[in-house]
């Protein structure tokens, strides 16, 4: 690609462009000073409080109330990072046509996908994603895509068997028909134009579709459904010895561009399906050990300069994404330490209200231009293009592989069907392969946490590689988000897991990531790593405030006490920048209620039972295990995401707090209330007022639990096992309680 960055420097030709918003960050800045110096009045506050002790309570209240703040202080400190210089980027994709005027000109692209269980990532939508990078526009001959299977199933590399058949039809029509949607899926849901030959491409699709769900009902491949010897000999391994935990490696030539070709004669992308060895004797690493595998046969097959990593639902929605990514690996004053292209996580299929706030606006969209500002954003797992140089060590301290084949400066000679080729690529994909290497530690994506894209990115970033953050107008990829409260808070558990395993080893962003990435991004990386701890201060204000007021203890100033606007100032400020901050990115008003809502609801469940997990694995009591999250979509469940119903249905003790605490906060406001309007042991509505302010805050935040707890008889209802037990915990709570007021 060097000689390609020379030709644009010499012609001038801009590729991209950047600015600040001045306005901003200089407001930003100025927020900040006034903010923080509220912060430190509070402590102050909170210092003179612990001075003056009326009872061994009010002590234990006062410590409460100041550890809480000061969690909260510093993930805010930490927040700040993200503001300080915020950067945004345009891209002249048009300018490449001065560049790259024939195929060969083009940089050859890998593209992984990941996939580990059939029956929760149905294949068919795996096969989606595949086909909607395998149709992005751009020589096919430079395309090359690896599917890694870690559940090892036949009816994965069937769907892709089907999938390599239907792509000769499929790509011609999107070329020839302008298509942008090269979802199949997505192209037939959104198109209007219909004519026989969309007729025929839907009717191809749907045969495909029905062929692969009922091999997923049926749960083997049958015999008539192969074709030729070489299916039937690459399906024979499937052995009743053969289990998602225990098999041989399995990798099959699906397309090979040399020899493949669509209806029209051009050649197809190269479509590889692996499955890595399993042994119950050797550690895997979960999803980073799966992309080290797929970084090491790719090499051995075709070693392209740029690799793009997908999970498996999140498909391509732009066919000129990759030309946006070449505007920054083809700029000469980037590429020295261009380490990845960053594109942000969109999701289709989201409720009106986003009622799960699974969007994530504020870490795939609001946050990305503070550290690209910085160094750049983080690794967000999906949606990345990388130059293949980054997993070989620093920009200047190159880390050299075992084998020379691995190299990401070798050339490959052969053709990717060739004996010797194969060979060696199983060999890599063996599961002692690594044993005695440094992949995963040197070499690769990093092992060390289960948040792998995070952890990896936070490395290659420590080691003194950049990346770019990519927004363009038409969102790039688009993902599946969770349509139920377990899968939200199960996907978010083991985040928490992983973040704490960061946190607490020798690579903590406060330390270690001060020191080799300066202090802002460090401070950008530590507000992700720390972010279980926001269960410590939202379950203190969660249950301590509510418990006081049904007791008659005022803990706050009162209304006319001048420390009562330090508190105001603080949680109108927070709240209030956070919901401009969301507007401004697109989001509504209904959106960024749901989205803090959930904010709460996962600080007391989720990120609290993903840290008690960690701290009992830490201690030798527990073995985390890595859970795929369902992409299934239930026809009820649907339904009742649709109409923006909070989904229980299940059993689970992530559900026991959140019920908990709608419970006690809800006795909270009825007390609160009545002491309001005369009851015993009042005590002036003055004092009163902040923690009813607090009550009523998170009465208004917890109503869907009330709900699905009292009013709604459906599937999704809480069980009663949990109404029960959380009834019985804010009795025993509140009993307890009153011996400390």
């Amino acid at each position: 690609m060097d000689d390609i960055r020379a030709r644009a420097a010499a012609k001038a030709l801009p590729l991209n462009s950047q600015h600040i918003s001045r306005r901003a960050t200089v407001f930003n800045r100025f927020f900040a000073a006034i903010y923080g110096g509220a912060i430190l009045a509070l402590f102050y506050y909170h210092v003179a409080s612990l001075l003056k002790p009326t009872s061994l309570g009010s002590f234990f209240v006062s410590v409460s109330l100041f550890i809480s703040d000061i969690i909260l202080a510093f993930m805010w400190v930490n927040a700040q990072s993200f503001r300080m210089n915020p950067l945004h980027r345009r891209e002249y994709p048009g300018n490449l046509k001065e560049l790259l005027k024939k195929d060969s000109d083009f940089p050859a692209l890998d593209v992984f996908i990941c996939t580990a269980d059939p029956y929760k990532e149905p294949p068919i939508n795996v096969v989606n994603t595949a086909l909607s990078v395998m149709a992005y526009d751009y020589p096919t001959c430079k395309i090359s895509v690896y599917v890694s299977d870690d559940g090892g199933s036949a009816m994965t590399l069937f769907a892709f068997m089907e999938a390599a058949r239907f792509a000769a039809e499929w790509l011609p029509f999107c070329r020839e028909n302008d298509v942008v949607d090269r979802n199949p899926a997505a192209f037939f849901v959104s198109n209007k134009d219909w004519n026989t030959r969309t007729d025929k491409m839907k009717e191809m699709y749907e045969k495909m579709k029905i062929k692969v769900e009922n091999v997923l009902k049926k749960a083997k491949v049958g015999e008539e459904l192969v074709n030729g010897e070489e299916e039937r000999m690459v399906l024979d391994k499937w052995t009743n010895s053969f289990t998602p935990q225990h098999h041989p490696t399995v990798i099959h030539v699906l397309s090979e561009n040399s020899k493949n070709a669509d209806i029209t004669g051009e050649s197809l992308p190269n479509l590889i399906y692996v499955s890595r060895q399993k042994s119950k004797t050797s550690r895997h690493h979960f999803k980073a050990g799966a992309l080290n595998t797929l970084l090491r046969v790719s090499a051995t097959m075709t070693n392209a300069p740029i690799i793009l990593t997908l999970d498996c639902d999140m498909y391509s929605n732009d066919p000129q994404t990759p030309a946006r990514v070449l505007c920054y690996l083809l700029d000469a004053k980037l590429a020295t330490h261009l380490g990845y292209v960053q594109f942000p996580q969109h999701f289709h299929g989201v409720s009106k209200n986003d009622i799960y706030g699974g969007e994530l606006k504020r870490p795939y969209i609001i946050n990305p231009p503070g550290m690209d500002g910085l160094l750049g954003p983080d690794y967000f797992g999906t949606g990345c293009f990388f130059v293949r140089r980054i997993f070989f060590g620093g920009p200047f301290s190159f880390q050299s592989p075992e084998l020379s084949e691995l190299s990401p400066n070798h050339v490959v000679g052969k053709p990717i069907k060739s004996p010797q080729i194969l060979e060696l690529a199983h060999r890599v994909a063996g599961c002692d392969y690594e044993t005695n290497t440094q992949w995963g530690y040197k070499l690769g994506f990093k092992y060390g946490s289960v948040v792998e894209d995070f952890f990896s990115g936070y490395r290659f970033q420590s080691e003194g590689w950049r990346s770019v953050f990519c927004n363009p107008n038409r969102a790039a990829f688009y993902g599946d988000v969770p349509i139920n409260l377990p899968d939200a808070l199960n996907q978010i558990k083991r985040w928490a897991i992983g973040l704490l395993e960061v946190t607490f080893s020798n690579y903590s962003p406060i330390t270690f990531g001060v020191r080799s990435m300066g202090l802002l991004m460090g401070l950008s990386y530590a507000h992700y790593a720390f972010w279980p701890l926001w269960s410590i201060p939202v379950a203190v204000y969660a249950f301590l405030p509510q418990l006081a007021l049904i007791n008659g203890a005022p803990i706050f100033p009162n209304v006319w006490d001048p420390w009562f606007l330090v508190y105001a100032f603080l949680f109108v400020g927070a709240y209030g920048q956070d919901l401009v901050e969301f507007v401004v990115v697109g989001g509504t008003f209904r959106k960024w209620w749901n989205d803090q809502r959930m904010w709460s609801v996962r600080a007391l469940s989720c990120l609290l039972f993903g840290t008690m997990e960690f701290v009992l694995k830490s201690l030798g009591f527990s073995n985390f295990g890595f859970n795929v999250t369902s992409k299934v979509m239930d026809p009820e469940q649907s339904k009742r995401y649709e109409e923006e119903l909070f989904e229980f249905g299940v059993f689970s003790p992530m559900f026991v707090p959140i019920a908990t605490v709608a419970t006690v906060n809800l006795a909270g406001g009825l007390i609160g209330i009545w002491r309001s309007c005369g009851g015993s042991g009042g005590g002036g509505w003055e004092k009163m007022l902040p923690q009813m302010l607090v009550v009523g805050f998170a009465v208004a935040n917890c109503w869907p639990v009330y709900e699905a707890m009292a009013l709604r008889n459906d599937g999704g209802k809480v069980p009663s096992k949990i109404t029960f037990l959380s009834l019985f915990l804010a009795l025993l709570i509140c009993y307890f309680a009153a011996f400390l007021f």
